[in-house]
């Protein structure tokens, strides 16, 4: 059962390398496309963590941020194991590695992670993310839910 949670996981980490080699591929450093009046592709470097905080702290943040994310990785697999029974916690921890991963790929290779979904409401724009971001959020949220779901009441 283990297996089948990491491969799922799996999946999200290639769904996100593949997305940013593409957009890395086809779009200039800081292009925009729009899509939507509200949405648009642009290729975007963050050196920091959500929202670029510490973006611009020199570099150190780059191994702080890739620790983090190795020592997550390690205790949600070990949370997936233990747990294997429960399926919407597992799903959701898979997304968070996934993301976790996918992110931490990026800046052991780049020193960045790319960003490029870009939404906006007429000048004033979010912070740009990407599909392991995406993965983390939603794994969040469905933490969260399951958090607020009633448990069957142990046996004595």
């Amino acid at each position: 059962m283990l297996m089948k949670w990491l491969g799922a996981s799996t999946l999200v980490i290639a769904l996100d390398q593949v997305v940013k080699l593409w957009i890395s591929s086809h779009f200039a450093y800081g292009e925009s496309y729009p899509v939507t009046a509200f949405f648009n592709l642009v290729l975007w470097h963050n050196t920091g963590a959500s929202f670029s905080m510490l973006s611009d702290a020199g570099g150190w943040q780059r191994w702080l941020f890739s620790s983090i994310a190795a020592i997550a990785s390690v205790w949600i697999i070990l949370l997936i194991r233990k747990q294997q029974q429960q399926p919407l916690f597992c799903l959701a921890l898979v997304l968070i590695l996934g993301g976790a991963i996918g992110n931490l790929i990026d800046r052991i290779f780049y020193g960045y992670v790319v960003d490029f979904l870009d939404f906006h409401w007429n000048e004033s724009h979010f912070a740009a993310f990407n599909v392991a971001d995406s993965a983390i959020n939603i794994g969040a949220a469905l933490l969260l839910w399951d958090s607020f779901r009633k448990k069957p009441e142990k046996q004595l």
